[in-house]
């Protein structure tokens, strides 16, 4: 079960630097926030047994929000937006 959850918490790092690219955020402060929030999202998701995508979603984009906004909305809206 550890390797789905850590699985899931590459994915949305993966899916950020793409976001944040798109968005023409630098990479390198892009890179500092977005590993911030997944550390932050997994250590709030930590006590759970199952995580699911959406859990990690609301996770990140919650601790996203405080780097950046315009990430943490693309990010969480993205199927809503495309």
């Amino acid at each position: 079960m550890e390797n789905q959850n850590t699985k899931l918490f590459k994915s949305a790092e993966t899916i950020l630097k793409i976001h944040a690219k798109a968005l023409e955020i630098p990479s390198g402060s892009a890179n500092v926030f977005i590993s911030h929030s997944i550390k932050a999202a997994e250590k709030s998701l930590k006590k759970r047994k199952i995580i699911t995508k959406s859990d990690v979603t609301r996770a990140v984009a919650k601790e996203l929000n405080k780097y950046n906004p315009d990430l943490a909305y693309v990010y969480e809206n993205y199927d809503k937006i495309i």
